[in-house]
């Protein structure tokens, strides 16, 4: 790292002035928020979720229309097909992120279009499977993140990464909001950060007003990692990874009977209808643990830049005090 500016693999590899990344939120990171990182020096990355192509074209349009520096898209490996993931690289995006399930059936594609592959990891077996397909950059995301994930810590899960994958750049994730998880993660032999709940609250997100005031007044204890937000909508996530989210009256009914819910069709048609209303005592607000950190909704460049500059305080200062 130079002094007054961290530049390492992943910003070297990427072309990026800061080892900062956004979390691809389905739903909520689209392109105006994807620009916004992107041209505030870290690598934005649009939430392609399953595939969405009418919302995909519509994204994709506003990051190709808005920025000019290196940015990408993500998908979730267990609902992508091929198809949409080859019509997506026709955007020429400079990284593709594959999330959540096997890599393997989407990542040959993504390499032969010499596009930069991120492979997001939730345990070490899954790290291994992301260097066997040939990943160029690992995510190693901790259980404190927000929305979908799995059970590890961020602190020490993410320099075992760093250790099975070296010389791979390695970006941490989970319960990172400022400069000091970025210094955390530079510390413990990452390249990087990617952030989610942070660029959730920020005035590009797509999201209603009344989520983010929600974000804003949440406490990291406030969230929980719980399968029954999936299972009310219908969501068809693999088993192993769970979703946090802020807890709301509909979670604390269901807490414990979730195959009670699976046939409950008239609890889940309930719970449709008051997502729908935009009820936030049932709407999904997915939120990590780094909400105590969380006060503003700013914009998503001048987060990048306050993370950017918190971190290089952070480092300067360590064993200072």
């Amino acid at each position: 790292m130079d002094r007054m500016t961290l530049t390492t693999a992943f910003t070297t590899l990427m072309g990026l002035r800061h080892p900062i990344a956004l979390a691809p939120m389905g739903g909520s990171a689209g392109g105006a928020l994807a620009a916004a990182v992107s041209n505030g020096g870290g690598l934005g990355l649009v939430g392609g979720g399953r595939g969405d192509r009418a919302w995909l074209e519509r994204e994709l349009a506003l990051v190709t229309g808005q920025t000019t520096e290196p940015w990408g898209i993500g998908f979730l490996s267990w609902a992508a097909d091929d198809s949409t993931v080859a019509w997506a690289l026709e955007y020429e995006p400079a990284a593709l992120m594959l999330s959540f399930g096997d890599p393997g059936p989407l990542a040959q594609r993504v390499l032969e279009a010499g596009v930069t592959l991120i492979v997001q990891v939730t345990d070490l077996d899954e790290a291994r499977r992301a260097l066997d397909v040939g990943a160029d950059v690992i995510v190693a995301q901790g259980g404190e993140a927000g929305g979908h994930g799995g059970t590890r810590g961020t602190l020490p899960f993410v320099p075992a990464v760093v250790d099975l994958a070296s010389p791979t750049p390695v970006l941490a994730a989970g319960g990172i909001a400022d400069g000091r998880g970025l210094a955390a993660a530079l510390a413990l032999g990452g390249a990087g950060a990617l952030l989610g709940t942070r660029f959730h609250a920020s005035r590009e997100a797509l999201v209603p007003p009344e989520v983010t005031k929600a974000l804003l007044d949440g406490r990291g204890e406030d969230t929980e990692r719980s399968h029954v937000l999936d299972i009310a909508r219908g969501a068809a996530w693999p088993e192993r990874y769970t979703g946090r989210a802020l807890r709301n009256e509909f979670l604390d009914r269901w807490r414990g009977r979730e195959e009670e819910l699976r046939n409950d069709t008239a609890a889940q048609e309930e719970y449709r209808a008051a997502v729908a209303r935009g009820d936030l005592d049932a709407v999904s607000v997915w939120a990590g643990e780094a909400l105590d950190l969380i006060t503003t909704a700013d914009s998503a460049a001048d987060i990048v830049a306050d993370v950017a500059a918190g971190a290089e305080r952070a480092l300067a200062s360590a064993g200072k005090n």
